[in-house]
């Protein structure tokens, strides 16, 4: 399994420092160019929408909890895991890159959930279903390039990425309960008591939810997402608070350290090159921008026009890494190098190390069960990109839907017991490959989240405190939008 793990991160370290990180980096400012900058000039409006964003569902789903699953799968084990191992291996300038990576991403997510939204189609249940697979077959009307997305998403979200996150809470778990493999149980593979347990908690609460849909997912993020988000963040303020004397150092070890040549801070990795491509890849994994995963929820969402659902989930990449990412990264730089270099300091465990060194032991457990709650939240909004994808595959069939079910509970549940290396790698090239691909179909469809911006604000200005979307004869756009949901 180590030499797999370390092939794999060959691989893709190769493919995001030649490809992905600039081909992301460059549709981003593209993007962030055509739109004048969208994610700076409408932020406000970008809070403003999702204050009003739970109301005008119609018996679908309201526009702030496709927002929530998005947000669900965003803020989890990528950024607590996450951020430690672009710390641990590119240095605090990881940082650095995570922050670039996610202001120009934030026009990315724009036009990719605006695009899910103009190319959305109505399921039989009566929600929507949309995304870039969706986008590719009817804007660009190229089904072979969607058919590969779909294909590549199943994958990735149905059974790397649930295992991924599935794996970040049995190794949290694991620990916090004392299950170490001296206490393996003869008969189970070398599988403890504690191993079980995780996986056991995981296939019962991840089944709950995920055998009700879509519907119940949203209903189940929408007060989730939030709450967890928000008690992660005031635990990190108080910690930044107690220590508010390093703040402005650590922030100058984060950019001293994203140009320098060599590593700046003992303990920590470094260097220009490891802390472009681990801010990049880690900050990809978190934020999701560009990677066409979001899109998925994003189309579910009944709104008056698509560029609503394009700013709310734009806000969701700054809440992501500016926001929760950077408190994580300034709780463990705030820590020391008593910290990064302590025994048994790795990704899966140095933020739980650096809050607990800051606040007591006390704090283990509850970092435990907050770190299961992140983590499985991502794996239920896994499940809607899953079967979103698998809809467009089959044609909304429902024993594919069952099937989407049963193959993300199963996933998860064995992702208890994977490798991390292996699995922290393969999602790594998984999603370089989902990104370029979606990417592409940004680029050649970009005309026309240009053009819905253009017809949103055109409508404001006009006074118009809800535009409202027309997709034939829209003079902003460059032809009339295929289907009968925005006629």
């Amino acid at each position: 399994m180590d030499a797999l793990a370390a092939h794999l991160l060959t691989i893709a370290d190769w493919i995001t420092a030649h490809i992905t990180m600039w081909v992301l980096i460059a549709t981003g400012l593209f993007l962030t160019v055509v739109t004048r900058g969208v994610q700076v000039r409408h932020l406000g409006d970008m809070v403003r929408q999702v204050g009003g964003s739970r109301a005008g569902a119609e018996g679908g789903i309201s526009s702030f909890q496709a927002f929530a699953i998005s947000l669900a799968a965003r803020v989890g084990v990528g950024n607590v895991f996450g951020v430690a191992a672009a710390l641990l291996m590119g240095g605090p300038g990881a940082i650095f890159w995570m922050w670039v990576v996610a202001l120009v991403g934030m026009a990315t997510a724009f036009f990719e959930a605006t695009l899910a939204q103009i190319f959305k189609v109505r399921a039989a249940d009566g929600s929507f279903r949309g995304g870039p697979a969706f986008y590719m077959a009817r804007g660009m009307r190229n089904r072979a390039m969607a058919g590969v997305f779909a294909t590549i998403t199943l994958v990735t979200c149905g059974f790397v990425i649930t295992s991924v996150q599935s794996n970040a809470v049995a190794g949290t778990l694991v620990a916090a309960l004392g299950g170490g493999q001296e206490s393996a149980l003869p008969g189970f593979g070398g599988l403890t008591a504690a191993q079980l347990v995780v996986a056991g908690l995981v296939f019962v609460l991840t089944a709950v939810v995920v055998f009700g849909g879509i519907r119940a997912v949203a209903r189940v993020t929408e007060w989730m997402a939030p709450i967890m988000a928000m008690i992660y963040i005031v635990l990190v303020f108080i910690i930044c608070v107690l220590n508010f004397g390093q703040f402005v150092d650590v922030v100058i070890e984060i950019f001293s350290s994203a140009f320098a040549p060599e590593p700046l801070v003992g303990g920590l990795g470094g260097g220009f090159l490891a802390a472009v491509i681990n801010g990049t890849k880690r900050g990809l994994f978190s934020n999701e921008a560009g990677q066409g995963t979001a899109p998925n929820a994003a189309a579910t969402a009944t709104v008056s026009h698509p560029v609503q659902q394009g700013l709310i989930q734009s806000l969701g990449v700054f809440v992501d890494t500016i926001i929760v990412c950077t408190a994580t990264a300034f709780v463990i730089l705030i820590a020391g190098p008593d910290v990064w270099m302590a025994e048994g300091a790795d990704p899966s465990t140095l933020t739980t190390l650096a809050i607990s060194h800051q606040l007591g032991g006390w704090t283990v457990l509850p970092m435990a069960i907050l770190i299961f709650v992140l983590a499985y939240s991502s794996i239920i909004a896994a499940y809607v990109y899953t079967d979103v994808n698998m809809d467009y595959l089959t044609g909304g069939r429902r024993w594919a839907s069952w099937t989407v079910r049963v193959v993300s509970v199963a996933s998860a549940t064995a992702g208890a017991v994977l490798s991390l290396d292996v699995v922290w790698n393969a999602v790594d090239i998984a999603m370089a490959i989902m990104t370029l691909t979606n990417l592409v179909a940004l680029l050649w469809l970009f005309r026309w989240g240009a053009g819905a911006l253009r017809d949103y604000e055109a409508q404001r200005a006009d006074g118009l405190a809800e535009p409202v979307f027309r997709g034939r004869g829209n003079p902003h756009l460059p032809a009339d939008v295929p289907g009968d949901v925005w006629a």
